[in-house]
């Protein structure tokens, strides 16, 4: 059945849980919790990637994750990701617990890449046009599918050339990030094309604004909207999930796996 990462935002900003858990304390009952509703992957980010956001410093990220890191491999064998794109944040996570790698700038920054594959733990590779701070101005593509997809096969080719194994390397489409709406649509349509590229393939649909725009709902009350997107993605083949709601899509990738035959990769 599709795995489920849980989010873990350590931040004040992030346009969902922005400020929820950004003590060590709540942040780890926060991680205990999705564990126990059934999430296999902890996704722990000390910088918020959201439209507009402004950068953080590197020991502003290492201070926010690291403690939270420690605390969650210290009371459970959850495997914990990391969501960074600085080489030095990734490094003491990795020393703190992380087992997984996730950096929505597919290792494109200086230094991640070498560092990456010192580190020898998996790596998702995410999709973006632009940074967060302006990647939803104007965000245009000929084919919005065919390059995402150049661009993730790229940097998968680049990951192996730096000695970072195929077995290791996930792919993101980057809902939401640098994509209109319609960009958004045809990527998730296009989901078993992307799946089928050889990797396995990570969604994070999760609240976002594209289900806002569906449904004309708040992001605080688009928890259907998010488990429905996140069982299609599983039936679509994907590998991972990332959701806030972690018990509601548990439940419902439960239900589908079991009353489903036709449920294919999520089933």
């Amino acid at each position: 059945m599709t795995r489920v990462m849980g989010v873990l935002n350590t931040t004040p900003d992030s346009f969902s849980d922005g400020g929820l858990w950004i003590h060590r304390d709540q942040a780890l009952r926060r991680a205990l919790e999705m564990v126990a509703e059934g999430a296999e992957l902890i996704d722990v980010g000390g910088e918020s990637t959201r439209p507009g956001a402004e950068p953080v410093s590197l020991q502003q990220e290492i201070e926010r994750v690291v403690p939270v890191i420690e605390a969650i491999r210290a009371e459970s064998d959850v495997t914990i990701s990391v969501d960074t794109s600085k080489p030095h944040v990734m490094e003491a996570a990795v020393a703190a617990g992380a087992g997984l790698i996730n950096d929505v700038c597919a290792l494109r920054e200086e230094g991640a890449l070498e560092t990456a594959a010192r580190l020898g733990v998996p790596v998702c590779l995410m999709h973006m046009q632009g940074r967060p701070r302006d990647m939803q101005h104007s965000p245009a593509y000929a084919d919005v599918v065919a390059e995402v997809q150049a661009f993730l096969l790229e940097r998968a080719a680049a990951c192996e050339a730096a000695g970072i194994p195929p077995d290791r390397l996930l792919l993101d489409p980057g809902f939401g990030f640098g994509k209109a709406f319609e960009h958004n649509v045809a990527l998730f349509r296009a989901l078993p094309r992307l799946c089928a590229l050889g990797y396995p393939v990570l969604v994070g649909v999760s609240r976002k604004t594209m289900l806002g725009t569906i449904t004309g709902r708040p992001v605080d009350q688009r928890t259907t909207a998010s488990v429905a997107a996140a069982v299609l993605a599983a039936r679509h083949g994907a590998a991972i999930v990332r959701v806030h709601d972690v018990a509601e899509t548990v439940d419902a990738l439960r239900v589908v796996a079991t009353l489903d035959a036709g449920a294919g990769a999520g089933g």
